[in-house]
């Protein structure tokens, strides 16, 4: 029996001597690699011995791209301008449930360690060693150093080992640097979301259409889980590992107490909802011409005013915030008037109009100049492009272009639709697509409220407010009666004659203007009613008496730079001019005669947030006070009696209100510029090709395309309880009324006392 005992003895000595035999050799091995570690922290690293380090300079300042981003006046971001889609955000404006989530899935011991877990890399190393490895021992400060210093190809392990170490100095670092909330905000501010989603503040804008700080904890669950890998969980792409992955962040925050049992379990049931997911891209959004726009001022704004070191800004990657005067709300309204009547009731109208007729929709061309428009425009097609690359002749293209294929083509009521047309049918298709450009100042400031470019910038992307210029038609002719009561001591009340004037010009026949009506043919009217009626006959007897060149002196006083012929033409609106320019001159007359420069943008912030550009728009007096308020009330007239009548009847405007149609040989160009004490908007529209439009006035002038889009605009601003102009109507208050000159002290209406009237002159 003793015997056996002591054979027992040994037999358990003997199976416990393995163990013990590896013990000293491990504690040797482990204390040996932490010294070889600290030699390297702490000796070879700082010495730069192994390449690179970042600086506290460089920690302070970390190379990151960031996106330039665009404000509203009333705080909405428009766009960005980006290589990456990043923009800073800090810890306050963060959901806790974000916070939370991240430290539950990533570094629950965050606030307990100083960049470094020792007890998670503990962790690591052992499972290394005994060939059980699972999960990693990067803390969140060191996932923020590899995103801030990417660590580049890995070709080796030694290489790997290194740059891990290196990573760790740098995490050191920036715990002494910045405190734990701001680690978290960086973190956060660095990483991949997917879907061109650069740090949480384009990610909560991109998939939910919210600011950070107003994410719920499944939309935070959601974002925290995609951060494994942006497109195996891409909620978009694959929803249910998207869900699997989500709920795994969940049971980690009720693993640590972030969450309660129930309230993980409630939420684990919800399904993401992906209802306003945007794509952050340059061509989705609102004001999206403006913003294109404001790239191309931009890039030359920063190719003129150089940093301090001499070195250029880039709104791709230094994080300028750009606030502009564009109010998105009434850039909303501009947007949605357009749609409702240029795209949902003028362009069925057109097409119905055009609907078979051989040559639509180009009126009194012969085919030769119709093939020669069509022909342009299939040579500017991408088709043709790759058709002549790809060694095609010009009968083989003309060939494909001529044959019926499968297409999708565009319709605004139900966007893209499939058919079967060919190539060069569709060119014509497209040629018959109305456009519209709208833009809306301040009166007194200059600061352009809204700016529609165009139809739709996905499909039309030139701008119809900066880059066109179109014939003005009788929009023009405000400005000639202006030069009158400038020069003649004319008034709004003065007796002129409806009478046919005939110019002799040299080498050329003569010119004599005729009414589009018989409107009170060869009788004296005032001068506020002739305008009301836009008539010609006078118009082209004042332009006879003052000279085209006064004129052209006058309107380059009021803003316009565009070269305007000085000829007789002129009077009926026979030049070209941006709607640009058009509504910055019109707000001469309500701005008392003073002309103020439209602007874009108030400030220009750096990515610290200082101010490193103010823009003050330039102003000078271009008519006196008593004119400008002379010529208000005339083109008042325009609204209360003549062609713009439907304001007060059909829209019901009650508030002062002046304004002008315009409308240009054959109908191509409709015109409306008008304004009130607060407000000035120009508005054109038509087709991109000035052979394509209406064949009948009727359906075709300014007073039936544009000006309706300037009432449905000011219709929905004027009682937009969010906007400033319904509280000016209840209140009566300033900005109601236009204001009369300083100091004046004749009538009301702008008129003499004395009526003056002026007889029909012999002018040969």
């Amino acid at each position: 029996m003793y015997n056996r005992v002591v054979d027992n003895k040994k037999s358990m000595d003997s199976k416990k001597r393995p163990c013990s035999r590896w013990i000293k050799p491990f504690w040797y091995t482990y204390i040996s690699v932490v010294m070889f570690v600290i030699l390297l922290l702490f000796v070879v690293i700082p010495l730069g011995w192994l390449g690179f380090m970042p600086s506290f300079r460089d920690l302070e300042h970390p190379d990151t791209n960031l996106a330039t981003e665009v404000y509203s006046c009333d705080g909405e971001l428009l766009g960005k301008y980006y290589v990456e889609n990043r923009s800073m955000t800090e810890f306050r404006d963060l959901s806790p449930a974000l916070t939370d989530a991240l430290m539950a899935t990533e570094d629950v011991r965050f606030y307990q360690h100083s960049g470094v877990d020792t007890r998670a890399l503990s962790r690591v190393v052992f499972g290394v060693l005994t060939f059980q490895h699972k999960g990693g021992g990067s803390t969140i400060t060191q996932q923020l150093a590899k995103n801030l210093f990417p660590r580049g190809e890995m070709n080796n392990k030694l290489k790997m080992v290194i740059t891990k170490l290196k990573e760790w100095v740098v995490a050191a670092k920036l715990e002494r640097q910045y405190s734990k909330h701001e680690i978290l905000a960086m973190y956060l501010n660095t990483v991949d979301f997917g879907n061109n989603s650069m740090g949480i503040k384009s990610a909560a804008a991109t998939y939910f259409g919210k600011k950070p700080k107003n994410l719920s904890i499944e939309e935070s669950a959601l974002l925290v889980g995609i951060l494994k890998a942006p497109t195996k969980y891409s909620p978009r792409r694959n929803p249910q590992a998207a869900t699997n992955r989500r709920n795994t962040v969940i049971k980690q925050m009720e693993k640590y107490n972030y969450l309660t049992s129930n309230a993980a379990d409630s939420i684990a049931q919800k399904p993401i909802d992906l209802s306003k997911f945007t794509v952050q891209s340059h061509t989705h959004g609102i004001a999206t011409y403006f913003r294109e726009y404001l790239r191309q001022f931009l890039s030359d704004w920063c190719a003129k005013n150089p940093k301090p070191d001499g070195s250029h800004y880039d709104i791709y990657k230094d994080g300028l915030k750009i606030y502009t005067t564009i109010d998105a709300r009434m850039q909303k309204h501009a947007e949605d008037a357009v749609r409702e009547h240029v795209c949902s009731y003028l362009q069925p109208l057109f097409f119905e109009h055009w609907r078979g007729r051989e040559n639509a929709p180009f009126f009194q061309l012969s085919k030769e100049e119709t093939d020669r428009i069509l022909t342009t425009a299939m040579r500017r097609s991408d088709r043709y492009e790759k058709m002549r690359d790809a060694g095609c002749s010009e009968e083989e293209i003309r060939a494909v272009f001529n044959t019926k294929v499968k297409m999708k083509i565009l319709t605004w009521n139900r966007g893209m639709i499939d058919t079967v047309m060919t190539p060069m049918d569709s060119i014509r298709y497209i040629k018959s697509f109305l456009q519209c450009g709208l833009m809306a100042m301040e009166t007194r400031t200059g600061r352009v409220k809204a700016y529609v470019g165009g139809c739709d910038y996905n499909y039309f992307q030139y701008d119809h407010v900066k880059l066109s210029r179109r014939q003005v038609g009788s929009t023009f002719k405000p400005y000639v009666y202006t030069v009158a009561m400038m020069h003649g001591n004319y008034d709004p009340c003065t007796m002129v004659p409806n009478v046919p004037v005939t110019f002799e010009l040299p080498n050329q026949p003569a010119w004599t203007p005729k009414n589009s009506s018989d409107y009170k043919e060869g009788q004296m009217l005032p001068l506020r009613e002739a305008l009301a009626q836009s008539l010609n006959q006078v118009s082209a007897y004042l332009m006879k008496q003052f000279g085209p060149q006064s004129v052209v002196q006058l309107v380059h006083n009021m803003g316009m730079t565009s070269d305007i012929p000085a000829v007789p033409a002129i009077c009926l609106g026979a030049c070209e001019l941006s709607l640009y320019e058009q509504v910055g001159a019109i707000n001469c007359f309500p701005n008392q005669g003073v002309y103020v420069e439209p602007i874009f943008i108030t400030t220009i912030h750096d990515k610290e947030g200082n101010v490193i550009y103010s823009f003050i728009p330039k102003t000078n007096e271009a008519i006196d006070q008593t004119t400008a308020f002379k010529t208000v009330r005339l083109m008042e007239g325009v609204v209360d009696f003549g062609t713009s009548a439907r304001l007060r009847g059909q829209y019901k405007f009650a508030f002062p209100l002046a304004g002008k149609t315009g409308t240009t040989d054959n109908q191509s160009d409709g015109w409306f510029v008008g304004y009130t004490p607060v407000l000035t908007c120009g508005v054109w529209v038509g087709c991109e090709d000035r052979a394509a439009h209406f064949r009948s006035t009727a359906l075709g002038q300014g007073a039936r395309t544009a000006m309706p889009v300037f009432a449905l605009f000011l219709q929905k601003c004027y009682s937009d309880p969010n906007l400033p102009y319904l509280k000016i109507i209840e209140k009566k208050g300033d900005g109601y009324q236009f204001p009369l000159p300083d100091g004046y002290t004749g009538s009301p209406s702008g008129c003499n006392e004395k009526k003056e009237t002026r007889q029909s002159i012999d002018f040969d």
